[in-house]
């Protein structure tokens, strides 16, 4: 069990700072004037999913549950 929680705590190590990185490199929410002009209703709002943006909003997602999930389990003594 001991092996299980050296693995685990490795990944979660990487988790913390893969995450941090992924945060780091998104874009601010706030666009200032452009986004009441209307420029979020342009292609690349639209298709913000599929851009590099929406990638590292979905990387953030699973990362950010990844940590929370091996947060749980490594705290529990086993």
């Amino acid at each position: 069990m001991e092996i299980l929680r050296i693995i685990l705590t490795v990944i979660f190590a990487i988790d913390c700072v893969a995450l941090t990185v992924v945060v780091l490199m998104q874009e601010g929410k706030q666009q200032g004037l452009g986004s009441i002009a209307g420029a979020a209703d342009t292609y690349w709002g639209k298709n913000k999913g599929r851009s590099m943006e929406g990638g590292l909003v979905k990387a953030t997602t699973v990362m950010g549950i990844l940590f929370f999930v091996l947060a749980a389990v490594l705290n529990l003594n086993f």
